[in-house]
C-alpha cells in the first residue's frame, strides 16, 4: 500500500491515529456529559443535548479542539476533568513498534496534531512518545487547525518539506481533504480509531486497520 521509496516526510495525526480515540469519545460523550448533569440538575439526556448542540457548533475549528475556549464556555475545568479518566489513554496496536521503525529508517516523523497543548500534555503524562519524533507540531501554535489550508503553509514554513514526497496518516477525513488540496501525495486513514466502536467501510482514502499492514523495511544509513 506504501511506497516508502517514495516518501520522505511521514505527518502522523496523534488521537484516533496513534492513540485509541476511545478515550476521547468516552470523555466528550459520557463522562463530561455525566459531570454537567450532576452539576447543573439535569437529566443525562437533556445534558447530552445541550453539550452536543454547543460542540457541534465549533466542529473543525481551533475553538472545537481548545480546553481553555470549552473550560470558559462551560463553566468547568476541562483539563481536570480529562485526567479523572486518563487511565482509558491507550496506544493503538502496533503504533510504538511502527514508531521505532519509522525513527531506525532514514525518514523525518512529524506529529501533527490537533489537539490543545494540555490534551498533549495529558496524553504524553501517560504515553510518552514525542521522543520517536524529529518534531511535534500543534495546530494551536499556527493558530489554524489542519482542515484549513492555512495549517499546511504554516507548517511548510516551520518546517519544509516535499508534500509530492510526505504521507500523511490521519483518522480525520476533512483533514485529509484539506491535505489532498494542498498536495500532500500520500494520504492514509484509520478504518477504526475508536477500538469500542465499528470498522469503517466507506472511507474516502486508503484505509489500515493496524500498522503492522505498513510497516518500513528501510534502515537508517
Amino acid at each position: 500500500m506504501i511506497d516508502w521509496q517514495a516518501i520522505d516526510t511521514v505527518l502522523l495525526d496523534m488521537d484516533g491515529t496513534l492513540l485509541d480515540l476511545h478515550y476521547d469519545n468516552y470523555f466528550w460523550t459520557e463522562h463530561l456529559v455525566k459531570v454537567y448533569a450532576d452539576t447543573h440538575d439535569l437529566s443525562e439526556a437533556e445534558a447530552h443535548a445541550h453539550l452536543h448542540g454547543e460542540i457541534a457548533s465549533t466542529r473543525g475549528t481551533l475553538e472545537w479542539y481548545c480546553l481553555d475556549h470549552w473550560s470558559e464556555r462551560l463553566g468547568m475545568d476541562i483539563p481536570a476533568l480529562k485526567r479523572d479518566i486518563q487511565h482509558l489513554i491507550r496506544l493503538r496496536p502496533f503504533a510504538l513498534q511502527f514508531l521505532q521503525r519509522l525513527h531506525d529508517s532514514k525518514l523525518e516523523v512529524v506529529m501533527v496534531t490537533n489537539a490543545h497543548r494540555k490534551t498533549l500534555e495529558i496524553k504524553m503524562d501517560n504515553v510518552d512518545i514525542t521522543g520517536w519524533f524529529d518534531r511535534v507540531v500543534v495546530s494551536h501554535d499556527l493558530r489554524a487547525p489542519k482542515e484549513e489550508q492555512d495549517f499546511w503553509h504554516r507548517l511548510q514554513e516551520l518546517h519544509p518539506f516535499d508534500p509530492a514526497r510526505t504521507l500523511l496518516i490521519d483518522d480525520t477525513e476533512s483533514v485529509l481533504a484539506s491535505a489532498a488540496d494542498y498536495g500532500i501525495a500520500h494520504l492514509l486513514t484509520l478504518l477504526q480509531p475508536d477500538s469500542q466502536q465499528g470498522k469503517r467501510i466507506d472511507t474516502r482514502f486508503p484505509g489500515i486497520h493496524h500498522f503492522d499492514e505498513i510497516m518500513p523495511r528501510a534502515a537508517r544509513a
